[in-house]
Formats: structure tokens, sequence, C-alpha cells
């Protein structure tokens, strides 16, 4: 159980707490810990490892930096509900982040900050305001598959997950910033590649013991640097656009048309609290939130339904049941896919695109019966108890099933397991676009399961496939061949 200091006070536990020098661990070097221990993209699987050899709460030492591990998903809720007044996300990344040039947004805010952003960014990504853009998402989706019939047609290979980030880009700059920006006929690819550079910098320098970018600079630190100043250019021109249509249309301002308008005219009559730099720092946060961690979702999924052909099978068949017709489907039809969102749930409970959260204690406190002093790391394991057989049976194996009701609709209440896996996080900082997130992926599939066939689905090297952590965890780089299907498999 996690106490505050107040609650401490007034209750003090039974025994003596603990300090963190108590708590199990991987031996370490003299001065660099574990350090060497450790591959940046494999970090994520070092510390699952070791949370099956020391337990749920241990420590790590880093180089300099001490961290506390928690693996146990009942204390890690504790703690997630703890935020953002006793732990906040890990100082060392916002400061990364300012360090490149990022301007703080809800991912990053803290306090009354967040708070107010929070109230903003969740109103816009509602169901209500998702489904009012359905008809814009929709046509993303077809672009798509316009796209992919062009490559079954040539006979080309796909690459996957840059198809999958130019699809989520379209979605997140549609409706989040009222932008048609179309890189899946235009071709282009510049605002994801900038995001992929940015993202990966921020990962590996909060990874980084030593800050030498503050003396001197590699290549990949300028490449970062360029990146950053073309994504501030890309934000800059999204704002200019929607106040040209605030302008053009004051009615806007009473009843805005998307997340960016919103801001904006928040910002202008204060009453919000939101200044232009919260406006541009939630453009990047949604840039960077929207394109990463759902088309890496996606293609985890699809890997995990190309090596499983009956959930494969059982997905394709609904999808053909329930939307014969991707142009003239509604809402309603994509919503109810209720088998691909079971597929989805499951490859995100396996292969989590943020398998570990970093927290920060904002004072002293204690953890179960260890005392934390302010300023603590917290490594929480997501994926620890989401692997364990007591919370899964089978844990290892790709079964939708076990996330459906007994009649094979969805859930209707969240199962205890839902409880285990937290692919969106907790708490109050729970993900704001998990809506979003899913309706996406089931349009995708609906996309894919709907025109085409799987021919092949490989890496691109030919070797195994490999979680790789660069900021999300990331497949290896897949090549997709497509067939375009004829008639459907199954009786009408």
């Amino acid at each position: 159980m996690m106490r505050s200091p107040s609650t401490t006070a007034a209750t003090p536990p039974a025994a003596a707490p603990r300090r963190i020098e108590d708590l199990p661990g991987p031996r370490g070097w003299p001065l660099v810990g574990s350090l060497f221990s450790v591959r940046r993209q494999r970090v994520h699987q070092a510390m699952e490892a070791w949370s099956r050899l020391h337990g749920p709460l241990f420590r790590v030492k880093l180089g300099a930096t001490q961290v506390v591990v928690v693996s146990d998903h009942e204390l890690i809720g504790q703690l997630l509900r703890e935020r953002p007044d006793t732990f906040s996300r890990s100082s060392q990344l916002r400061r990364v982040g300012q360090e490149l040039g990022g301007i703080p947004g809800l991912f990053s805010a803290e306090g009354e900050a967040w708070r107010r952003q929070r109230r903003m960014v969740m109103a816009s990504f509602a169901p209500g305001h998702v489904r009012a853009y359905f008809p814009a998402l929709q046509q993303v989706a077809l672009r798509l598959r316009k796209r992919w019939l062009h490559a079954a047609q040539a006979g080309t290979a796909i690459d996957l997950q840059a198809d999958l980030k130019r699809y989520a880009v379209d979605i997140i700059a549609g409706l989040a910033f009222g932008s048609e920006v179309n890189t899946l006929e235009a071709g282009e690819d510049v605002i994801q590649r900038h995001l992929d550079t940015v993202l990966a910098t921020i990962f590996r320098r909060v990874m980084t013991p030593i800050p030498y970018w503050r003396w001197f600079k590699l290549a990949d630190d300028r490449r970062a640097d360029r990146s950053m100043a073309a994504l501030q250019q890309a934000i800059a021109g999204f704002i200019a656009q929607a106040r040209e249509r605030l302008h053009a249309d004051p009615s806007r301002r009473e009843q805005p048309r998307n997340l960016l308008e919103a801001m904006l005219a928040a910002a202008e009559d204060g009453d919000a609290g939101l200044s232009d730099r919260d406006v541009a720092g939630n453009v990047s946060t949604m840039l960077f939130a929207g394109e990463d961690t759902t088309s890496n979702t996606l293609a985890w999924l699809i890997w995990l339904l190309h090596h499983h052909p009956q959930a494969l099978q059982r997905a394709r068949e609904e999808v053909q049941r329930v939307v014969p017709d991707l142009a003239g489907a509604s809402f309603e039809q994509i919503d109810s896919l209720d088998y691909v969102e079971a597929c989805a749930s499951e490859a995100m409970r396996l292969k989590p695109v943020a398998p570990f959260l970093g927290l920060e204690a904002l004072h002293d406190t204690t953890v179960a019966d260890v005392q934390l002093p302010r300023g603590t790391l917290l490594w929480l394991v997501l994926r620890h108890d989401s692997l364990d057989e007591r919370w899964f049976g089978a844990a290892e194996r790709f079964e939708p099933e076990r996330w459906l009701a007994a009649d094979g609709a969805a859930a209707a209440a969240p199962a205890p397991n839902k409880r285990v896996a937290m692919p969106f996080g907790g708490g109050p900082r729970v993900c704001p676009g998990r809506y979003l997130a899913l309706l996406e992926i089931k349009l995708a599939m609906a996309t894919l399961l709907g025109s085409f066939d799987l021919d092949s689905l490989a890496t691109a090297d030919g070797q195994a496939m490999q979680e790789h952590m660069t900021f999300t965890m990331n497949p290896s780089e897949l090549q997709l061949r497509l067939r375009l299907r004829t008639q459907p498999s199954f009786p009408r």
C-alpha cells in the first residue's frame, strides 16, 4: 500500500519502513552499476527479466542514477492514481525535451498547467467529437486502401510501418488541427521522418548517463535539431491556418470544429488560462503521441494475426460481415467490430508500445514499506503481470477470445484483466486519445481485411522479429505484400 507523508504520520506502519538500499536488485560494478548490462533498445526486456528474478519491488543502479523498479500491477495502479500530486514524469525527460527545443504540452505538463490543458484535450477527444469526425476519418482509410490497391496490383512490397504512420498522421492532423495533410496520396513522409528522429533522440538522451550534447553535438544531434526546427515550422503552419479559419468565420470561436480551434479560441479570451505557447505545445504533443503509438500497435497486431491464421480468419469474417462496403460504412458498423477490438487488446497485452513508464517522486513518500526521498526515480514495468499465468491463462499465447463475453460480444464491463494490462496507462493521466486510437485501429483493419489477403509479411532484413525501444516499442521493419480479394471466403 502506498501512503502520502501525511497518511504515514497519522497511521505508522507496524514495522519500520525499509530504505531503498534494503531492496534486492542486480549486482553491478562500482560507479557504473548495471549500466553496461543493459542495451538501450532492449532495456525493457532487461527490467522484465530482473522483475522475474528479484520480485515486484527492487532497485537498479544505472551509472550514478538509482532507480526503484515496480512490476506489481496493483501497486502500479496506486502509483498512477497519485499523479500528478505525488508523482510526475521524470524531470530528466522534461529537461531533455526542452533542451531539444520542444514546447511542453499535455504529455509533459504538470500541476495546474496540466489540469487546465487536460480539460480542453479530453473534451476534444470525447466519443461525440470523434464520431462527428468519422466521415473525414473514413476518407483517410479509403486513401490507405487506394495506396495498398496500387501496391497489390503492381506486386510491390509495402513498407508497413511507413504507411501506417502516414495513416496516423493524416488522421490526427485532420481531427486535432483541421488540416488536410494527405501524406498517403502525396507520398510524402517528411513529418513522419522528423517525428521519428526527434523521438529517438529524446529516448537516447534520457538513457545516456553523461549529457555530452550540452558541450558538443554529434551528427545525430544536429540532425535532431534540424528535425525539431522543421516540426516547429509545420506546427506554426497548422496554427496559422486555424487562425485564418477563425478570422474568416467568427462563429468557429463559439463552436470550434477541432482541438486547435478550441485551444486558440480559449487562448484569445483567456478564460481557460491557455497561452499561445500552450497551444503550440499541445499541437506538438498530439503529433508525437498520435503518430508513433497507433502505427506501431497496428504493426504488431498485423504481425500477430499473420502468425495466427484462425484468429486472422475470424477477424476477416467479422469485417466482411459487419462492414461489407468500406466507402459506405457507418460509424456504428466500424465501432461494432468486437472481435477486431479483442485482437487489438490482445496485441496490446503481448506487445504494448509503452511497456514501461518512468515517474519521479515530488516529495518524500512511502511506497509499500519503502521510504522514497523526493526526486526518487521509479520505473514501472507495465508488461510483467500481463505475461503472468496468475492473471492470464496461457499468458504467452495470442488469444483474443479472452477479451470477449461468452456470447462473443465485447465485454460489457471492464474485466479484472483489464486492470492488469494497462496499454493506455491509468489514473488521472490515462491517455486521452484511447477512444480515437481504437477507432483508428478498427478502421485500418477493416481496410486491410475487407479488401486484401496477406500474401506475405516478413522483416525487411529477413531476420527474426525483434522488439526495439526507441521512444515506443517498435517491431522490426516489416515488408507486406497483399493480394486483392475477389470474393469472400465464407457464405453470406
